[in-house]
C-alpha cells in the first residue's frame, strides 16, 4: 500500500507540473487554449493571471515531491499537500468546471486514501 500510495502522489504532483507548464508557458499558445477552451483575445488578457496559477501548481508538485523524498516521516508533509490539492480541486470544480473534480480532486483523493490506509497497517 506504501508503494502504491507513494506511486499516486507522485503521478499526482506530475499533473501538477503538467498543469504549471499549461499555466505558465503554453497558456496563449494554439495547445494552451485548447487545453482550457479559451479564446485567443482572452488567453492574450489573462496570461499573467494564469502564470500566477501555474506557479502554485508547481508549489503543490513541489510539496508533494518532498513528501514523497522524506519517506515514512513525510506522512503530514503528504497529508498536506494531498488535501491542499484535494480543496483546490473541488473549489474549481465549484467554481469552473465540474471536470476539475475528476481530473484534480479525485487523484488526490485516492492517493490521500491509501497514505491513510498504509499508516494505518
Amino acid at each position: 500500500m506504501y508503494l502504491l500510495g507513494n506511486i499516486l502522489i507522485g503521478l499526482v504532483a506530475l499533473l501538477h507540473v503538467y498543469f504549471l507548464i499549461l499555466e505558465m508557458f503554453l497558456w496563449d499558445t494554439s495547445y494552451g487554449r485548447a487545453a482550457f477552451g479559451l479564446d485567443k483575445d482572452f488567453a492574450s488578457q489573462s496570461k499573467t493571471l494564469a502564470a500566477n496559477q501555474g506557479l502554485y501548481n508547481g508549489f503543490l508538485a513541489a510539496g508533494l515531491s518532498w513528501g514523497i523524498c522524506l519517506g515514512q516521516a513525510g506522512f503530514s508533509i503528504k497529508l498536506f499537500f494531498l488535501t491542499c490539492v484535494i480543496v483546490a480541486g473541488i473549489f474549481g470544480a465549484m467554481t469552473v468546471s465540474r471536470k476539475i473534480f475528476f481530473v484534480q480532486a479525485l487523484p488526490a483523493i485516492t492517493a490521500l486514501a491509501l497514505v491513510l490506509v498504509s499508516k494505518a497497517i
